[in-house]
């Protein structure tokens, strides 16, 4: 069972896609820097998405109710 150069390509492939796609969790930050701009990008997007929830319900109440 031989692979041929197989085993080469593959590790010449990998050394050439390098670190993308990874994580690089070595920013520089300390845990708890990392920890607040966590936070911080969490609360915007959770406020971004109550904007967007309140835009919609607010749409569709104002339109709702039965007519006879």
């Amino acid at each position: 069972m031989t692979r041929g150069n197989q085993r080469e390509k593959d590790r010449e492939r990998a050394q050439a896609r390098g670190g993308k796609g990874s994580k690089n969790k070595d920013d520089g930050l300390t845990p708890e820097q990392r920890r607040e701009r966590d936070a911080k990008a969490l609360q915007e997007k959770l406020a971004k998405k109550a904007d967007k929830g309140a835009g919609a319900a607010g749409a569709n109440s104002s339109s709702g109710g039965k007519s006879k």
